[in-house]
């Protein structure tokens, strides 16, 4: 069993000292942290526990000015290890830490009161009984133990509740589609680009090839090795904290993840329901702090510039709304983000980069000038653009609804069913399946609709037309502009069951409204006139007489009324099985002339005749003038 666990809490209340204590290794890498005794990034160290159980610890930041670190390491994390050290009891931090772990909806973990060794039972049992009651108020009713870890004291306890932390938290999904928030980026010798993160499901192995999205792009790398706790591995699966090492990659930023391709739908803006969870009280960060601070390359060999609190785009004051600028912080990243409210506790939240979602994904939006947090939860990704009046309205009222599978496709009225599968949404109950696509209910009888009335217009116009073609058809059914052009031919070819209309030629029609008008009185001369002498075609003038144009004669044999043989001759459907039974019974192989004057006809008539026999293989040539019946 394998697990990864974040620390929180206040700075300089004992998180990196317990670490250090419980797994020997030093979480502080940089010389500055050991200089000046504070934790600057993330630092990352493991131990196994009473039980055999594995645990990767993720101590991260306390101090004010780093909460954006902080932030990227509690994101991947599925339980925290919140200090609180006894001397100092609860303070700024401690509440922006705790409503961070609220917003993500991390409800597990473990309290550790530090430093006992410098305060009374008296304030001991004061300060966990505070920190105890704040937890949970957030949804953290955790158990708490009692420390002193610069003197080994009470290890024991936290190595045990430790335990039973790692062996109560769920079971993650080893098969599950990989999402690698990478939080370091750095080169080795020899190696190339290197790219750690918290792997929380699915298991990467050698060899695999990932998308990595980086800065928004997108491109395919193959994972050249691993590592995770100081040992080579060929596969590595969750909870676990990794090192990916990457073929031919030159540099990667902090923005970036390793993805199963395909299995994270990738889009810059979400629909969101917002839920403010505070943060630290007080009164905004003095400008000079929230300044942006360059360190000396010394002090992060190999990794980033640790990220300083940004510059906000408002000062709010206490009890304002959602700012229109804040960051999101989501993984281990963090960007801007334009915020539009849609109502009530709805935003949608737009950045300027892709990033890899599902529906359900938490998340926290933050105004680093005010320093208020806000609980993200994702309802919908890549939503179609609010363009009309009062569409927010109408949006904020459908995504109300809570059936998000249904709202999605109500929305935009068909997707692929490759999306929702991305999504991690079910497949609609209104949903009616079109082969790759998935249709709104509403939306298809919408459809089927417009398509017959479509055709009966069509035919009103034009009684003598075979029908709309299919792709005519498609375009009379104003598919919303988010659709791709081929959806609409296919759609129309399905929309056609359950109506009285039906496709032949590539057209659309309906047979009960198939008739021949005015052209009725001339087809019915015609015939009248075959049934007598059946190979006595009319001559052109003849059918002009009749009002048969190429338009009539066309409909005549569509409806199978007449058959239409090159230059304009026109015979009845039963002309060539007549003939057949007259050309039986010549001499074979017999000659055009032959053919003729058996049948009774002219050379206009006989030369189409014999060729629609030889093309239907009734019969076929000789050589150059003599035929045959074929037997």
């Amino acid at each position: 069993m394998r697990r990864v666990l974040a620390t929180a809490g206040h700075v300089d209340h004992g998180k990196s000292t317990l670490v250090r204590a419980l797994t020997g290794r030093d979480p502080d890498r940089l010389a500055e942290e050991q200089e000046r005794g504070l934790t600057i990034e993330l630092g990352y160290a493991w131990t196994t526990l009473p039980g055999g159980a594995e645990v990767a610890f993720v101590d991260v930041p306390g101090h004010q000015r780093f909460v954006g670190t902080m932030l990227s390491g509690l994101g991947p994390a599925p339980a925290v290890v919140f200090v609180v050290a006894a001397d100092q009891g609860w303070q700024a931090q401690s509440s922006e830490h705790l409503a961070a772990v609220r917003a993500l909806g991390i409800t597990d973990g473990l309290l550790v009161i530090a430093r006992c060794d410098l305060a009374d039972d008296d304030r001991i049992a004061a300060v966990r009984g505070e920190a105890g009651r704040r937890l949970a108020g957030a949804g953290l009713d955790v158990p708490a133990v009692e420390v002193a870890a610069s003197k080994g004291i009470g290890l024991g306890d936290v190595r045990t509740a430790l335990a039973d932390l790692a062996a109560r938290l769920p079971e993650p999904d080893p098969a599950a589609a990989v999402r690698l928030w990478c939080d370091r980026a750095f080169s080795v010798s020899g190696a190339g680009t290197v790219v750690t993160g918290t792997l929380g499901a699915g298991t990467i192995r050698t060899g695999d090839r990932l998308l990595l999205l980086d800065h928004g792009s997108t491109r395919e790398v193959t994972v050249r090795g691993l590592h995770s706790q100081d040992e080579a591995r060929d596969e590595v699966g969750p909870v676990s904290r990794t090192a990916v090492n990457l073929r031919r990659v030159d540099q990667v930023g902090r923005t970036a993840a390793l993805l199963t391709p395909g299995a994270w739908a990738l889009a810059p803006t979400v629909d969101v329901r917002l839920t403010e969870v505070g943060g630290a009280p007080g009164r905004h960060f003095p400008r000079e702090i929230r300044k942006e601070t360059h360190f000396p390359r010394e002090m992060r060999p190999g990794t980033h510039v640790p990220r300083e609190m940004p510059q906000g785009a408002h000062d709010l004051e206490d009890g304002a709304g959602v700012p229109e600028q804040a960051t999101l912080h989501v993984g281990s990243i963090d960007v801007p983000v334009h915020v539009r409210p849609l109502g009530d506790d709805l935003a949608r939240l737009s950045a300027r980069v892709d990033l890899p979602w599902r529906v359900g994904d938490r998340a926290i939006l933050r105004d680093p000038g005010s320093r208020r947090l806000w609980a993200v939860r994702v309802l919908d990704v890549d939503p179609l653009p609010l363009t009309r009046r009062g569409a927010a309205a109408r949006r904020t009222e459908a995504l109300a609804g809570g059936d998000l599978a249904t709202t999605r496709l109500r929305s935009r009225s068909a997707d692929r069913v490759a999306t929702f599968e991305r999504l991690g949404l079910p497949v609609p109950s209104t949903a009616v399946r079109q082969g790759d696509w998935l249709v709104d209910s509403r939306a298809w009888e919408s459809w089927r609709a417009e398509l017959v009335e479509s055709v009966a217009a069509h035919h009103g116009a034009d009684r003598l037309s075979a029908g709309m073609p299919v792709a005519e058809a498609a375009r009379a059914l104003l598919l919303p502009e988010h659709l791709p052009a081929p959806l609409g031919p296919e759609l129309v070819r399905s929309l056609v069951s359950g109506t009285d209309l039906t496709i032949t030629g590539g057209r659309v029609h309906d047979p009960s409204a198939a008739g021949l008008g005015p052209a009725e009185v001339g087809v019915a001369a015609v015939e009248g006139r075959l049934r007598d002498s059946p190979f006595d075609a009319p001559e052109r003038g003849d059918l002009d007489d009749l009002g048969l144009g190429p338009a009539e004669l066309a409909a005549a044999a569509r409806l199978g009324r007449l058959l239409r043989l090159p230059d304009d001759v026109v015979l009845l459907p039963d002309g060539p099985a007549r003939a057949m039974r007259v050309l039986a019974g010549l001499e074979q192989p017999f000659t055009l002339s032959a053919a003729r004057q058996a049948l009774g006809t002219t050379r206009r008539v006989a030369v189409p005749l014999l060729e629609h026999l030889d093309s239907r293989g009734w019969t076929r040539r000789v050589d150059g003038s003599l035929r045959e019946v074929a037997r």
